[in-house]
């Protein structure tokens, strides 16, 4: 195997291994990543020997916190902690509901904090670090209509709708309604979900920028997100001014953000990951609100 499809396969076999906390075995990672055991083998027994992957007294594979501890050095080393977790954690305290917080990504958004301010036995708490419904999610919905219809719609294309099985009863399925909702999103200048991303659960969301200037594009969002058996429609609108209040004061996440970008990527770097099988239209990078 060459050097770089070595990569890309102990790159997808540490995808894989992330959604199996307890460790995966050898076949069923083969299988899942379409290659031979000894294929599979090969690539692991390099991931153990670099300190990303251990091997269990059942024989079976798991990742060993370098991975994590790596991700962690990064998101402290950007800024985004210290700049961001007070302004969370005060708005989660006044609303007593989940606040949470993505980055942009490349052609995706990420959670990176959250501040819990429910009470009581009903509490919405996923996890960090995982990748955004775009389509699905309030946040994903406000990120994407500050694109060109087209990337958006090349963004969602490229992840799939997936199925209300897989996300909540009222996900988008089709790109006619995502159009719809986008043009939606666009006019009010925030993102809402009624048990879209998951069942019984409702989310509002608005983006924030590096600068304050309208065209800047969007650097992360943020979001409120609970229970649909404790809020209306009406109640979660009224989160609104306040998230929109947070987004300013995140102005600073957003340099920090951009300075990052700017040492790190550039948009063609972005414009590569979008080649499928020459199908897809590059992303192109810019804002709008056509």
């Amino acid at each position: 195997m060459s050097n770089a499809t070595v990569l890309e396969r102990g790159l997808k076999l540490l995808e894989f291994l992330t959604e199996t906390p307890r460790g995966a075995s050898l076949g069923d990672l083969s299988e899942r990543a379409g290659l031979s055991k000894s294929a599979t083998h090969r690539v692991l027994s390099m991931l153990v020997e670099s300190g990303f992957v251990t091997q269990c007294v059942n024989r079976d594979y798991r990742l060993t916190m370098k991975m994590t501890a790596l991700g962690f050095r990064f998101l402290a080393k950007t800024g985004l902690v210290e700049h961001c977790h007070g302004s969370l954690n005060g708005l989660a305290a006044d609303l007593e509901e989940l606040v949470r917080m993505t980055i942009v990504d490349c052609d995706r958004l990420v959670w990176v904090a959250k501040a819990q301010g429910a009470r009581g036995s009903l509490v919405v708490d996923p996890g960090l670090g995982r990748e955004v419904a775009l389509h699905a999610t309030a946040t994903g919905k406000v990120w994407l209509a500050s694109l060109p219809t087209d990337d958006a719609i090349t963004i969602v294309l490229r992840h799939g709708f997936g199925t209300p099985q897989q996300h909540g009863p009222n996900v988008l399925q089709s790109v006619e309604d995502l159009l719809e909702e986008l043009k939606v999103t666009r006019e009010r200048g925030y993102g809402l979900a009624w048990e879209e991303a998951e069942s019984g659960i409702a989310a509002v969301a608005v983006g924030f920028s590096a600068t304050a200037e309208k065209e800047t594009p969007l650097m992360g969002t943020v979001s409120v997100a609970c229970p649909i058996v404790r809020v209306t429609r009406e109640r979660l609108l009224e989160f609104v001014p306040r998230l929109r209040e947070i987004s300013r004061g995140l102005l600073d996440v957003g340099s920090v953000l951009q300075l990052w970008r700017q040492t790190s990527y550039n948009f063609n770097d972005v414009n590569d990951a979008f080649a499928v099988s020459g199908k897809l239209r590059p992303f192109s990078g810019r804002s709008s609100t056509a």
